[in-house]
């Protein structure tokens, strides 16, 4: 009789329930604006040694997530942020 390796993981239905860790998604219509307000919420959607968190962590649309993307780009140049 062949050996059956036993599963680690748990079945599915013991896994518990799935714990969403999104982030609530800026205005659809707002522009990323690089006043102190802006840059406030740029810095929510940069980690604490400044990379970009992806959008499909964050709940932001592609449009939004490109808008991010260049104010954060911005506001490093100027060095609003580090």
């Amino acid at each position: 009789m062949a050996y059956q390796k036993k599963s680690e993981r748990p079945e599915r239905e013991d896994r518990g329930e799935f714990t969403s860790r999104r982030r609530p998604a800026i205005p659809a219509n707002d522009k990323i604006d690089l006043s102190v307000s802006g840059i406030e919420v740029l810095k929510r959607y940069v980690t604490e040694y400044g990379k970009i968190i992806p959008a499909r962590v964050t709940g932001v649309t592609a449009m939004q997530q490109r808008q991010i993307k260049k104010g954060v780009r911005r506001a490093r140049n100027m060095g609003l942020m580090a």
